[in-house]
This record gives C-alpha cells, structure tokens and sequence, in this order.
C-alpha cells in the first residue's frame, strides 16, 4: 500500500508487475527507471564507463529484488535510484582503495642491494606455490583469472573469449582471487 499522497506510476505498477513473476513487465521498467539510475551514477563517479557499468548491475539487482521493494517507502524511480547511488558510491570506495594500495606499492619501491641468488629462488618457490594455488581453483575460475591476469585480458575480452556473461566473468575472477588470496595467506 503506498504512503498517503503517494501516486502510483508506470514505474510502480511495472515494478509490481516484475516482482510478481512478470517478465513481460521489465523492458517497461527498464525504461522508466534506468535514466534515473545511469544520472545517479554518472553524477556519482563522473566516468561514462564507470556509470553505465553500474547501471547495468544495479538493473540486473532491480531485475532480482524487485519482491523487497516496499511502495510505502517511496517510489520505483526512488528505490531505484537509492541503488544506484549505494553501488556507485561502492565503486569510488574501491577504485580508491586501490589507488592508494598502488601508491603504498609505488611508496616502497625503492632501490636496494639485492642477493641474485636468493631472489632467484625465492621468485621460483613464489611461482611454485601459486602454480599449486592455481590447480586449487575450478576449471572456469582458473581459466578466467589466467586470461585476465597471464594474458592481460580486460573483463569483456575474457567474457568475449569464454562466451560468457560479463557478470558471470566478472564473478569467477573475483571468486578465483579470493581463493588464491587464501591459499597464498596474502591479507587484503
């Protein structure tokens, strides 16, 4: 039952529609709300790609939850757009992490006397422990994180490669990391 004063729109009612099971419905809420949540996004990290990456995986969330929205609380284009500035702000948050973590990384590199044998070896044993790391990984992880980090692949070519979903790469790499990341004992 939506708030008093609140009117229903095209948006509400195929956001309804969505969450009841009605696939029909969903190119109809596309696009009443996707220009709201690609402006949300856009203003938020003011990168066409960025933004239209964030749109995607906020219609794809809105596509899944639809059952969660709650009319009382606000409109589809509303809800909606809440998502969209949630994800993107997630997405500043992590392209600064990583900003700083290759700072800290650049910060440190500094010049020192080195042993050539000792590197040597411990460049060989480090190989040989994520080599062992790899095998621990499904067949479709393992190939995903090879093509994206070996072969130097973005997201859409391993996607492309593999003929797979962009999301679904995106989901094996990710996962294939975490995996590593805990094999190896590496702390984030």
């Amino acid at each position: 039952m939506p708030s008093p004063g609140h009117r229903t729109t095209t948006a509400d009612d195929a956001l309804a529609r969505v969450a009841a099971g009605d696939a029909d419905a969903f190119p109809e809420l596309y696009d009443a709300v996707a220009p709201v949540v690609h402006g949300t996004a856009l203003a938020v990290l003011r990168d066409p790609h960025h933004a239209a990456e964030v749109t995607q995986e906020v219609m794809v969330e809105v596509w899944r939850t639809a059952g969660r929205f709650d009319a009382v609380r606000g409109s589809a284009r509303t809800w909606a757009a809440t998502l969209a500035h949630r994800r993107a702000v997630d997405r500043v948050r992590a392209v600064q992490a990583q900003r700083s973590r290759d700072q800290k990384v650049l910060d440190g590199d500094v010049a020192r006397p080195y042993d050539v044998v000792a590197e040597t070896v411990e460049g060989t044993m480090e190989a040989e422990r994520v080599r062992r790391c790899l095998d621990g990984l499904t067949a479709t992880q393992r190939e995903a994180v090879e093509l994206a980090y070996y072969d130097g692949r973005t997201y859409r070519e391993v996607a492309e490669h593999l003929g797979a979903a962009l999301p679904t790469v995106k989901s094996r790499i990710r996962d294939g990391l975490g995996r590593l990341r805990d094999c190896l004992g590496v702390t984030a």
